[in-house]
């Protein structure tokens, strides 16, 4: 297996009236994140990883324009139980904030081997629920920062709330650990509270890596899920 790269995307999936999409990891229940992801290839460009990883763990269409890039970028140091998943020497990893702005909530089609639930919340409720402190900080972010994300995706782009979900609907409480691995995502990996979130002056072309993997942030989960 090839080993990760260690440079991701958290995009923070919302609504107009900021409810927020969470999702619930399979190997850690009662962990709920936004959509993360590590880039397929060192070469990948952020929105390209976005879409991927949106359509992936959601079900989601989205074109690659329709992904706010924020221009934060946080870097962890990767724990040492998942560096065996990285080349020799790679101790940190980098994550940039996206964020992806739809029409309204839709029913998700879960990543079987990732997530096990998912729920809309009102963004304060979301940024709570979040294990992540870069998660969680993004989504309180999102009052100031919605009037300026991109254009609602049409309707026909990707599943609405009307559609049947290709996966059964969990819509509020954690479900159980189901069983299986799941293939965990730059979000989990990175912990250290060792924020950068200095503008990331990565070229147009977006060479940038993401850490939503990181777990627990001691300081930063003022309600705790776990």
């Amino acid at each position: 297996m090839p080993f990760k790269v260690p440079e991701s995307v958290l995009v923070v999936i919302h609504t107009p009236d900021l409810q927020t999409l969470l999702l619930e990891r399979i190997d850690h229940p009662g962990f709920w994140q936004s959509v993360t992801g590590s880039l397929a290839d060192p070469n990948e460009p952020l929105r390209s990883a976005c879409a991927r990883e949106v359509e992936e763990e959601t079900g989601w269409r989205a074109a690659q324009a329709d992904f706010d890039d924020w221009a934060i970028e946080h870097e962890y140091s990767i724990f040492p139980q998942w560096r065996h998943r990285y080349a020799a020497g790679v101790t940190h990893n980098r994550e940039h904030v996206f964020a992806l702005r739809v029409a309204q909530r839709f029913d998700v089609r879960l990543a079987a081997r990732e997530h096990t639930g998912w729920r809309w919340l009102g963004w304060r409720e979301a940024a709570d629920a979040c294990f992540s402190w870069t998660n969680a900080q993004a989504i309180r972010m999102l009052p100031e920062r919605a009037e300026f994300s991109s254009p609602t995706l049409d309707a026909g782009e990707g599943p609405t709330a009307t559609e049947e979900p290709l996966s059964p609907g969990k819509r509020a409480n954690s479900p159980t650990l189901g069983a299986g691995e799941g293939r965990p995502t730059a979000t989990e990996e990175l912990a250290s509270p060792a924020k950068r979130q200095s503008s990331p002056t990565l070229g147009g072309g977006e060479r940038r890596p993401t850490a939503t993997e990181e777990l627990p942030s001691p300081a930063k989960r003022e309600r705790g899920r776990g």
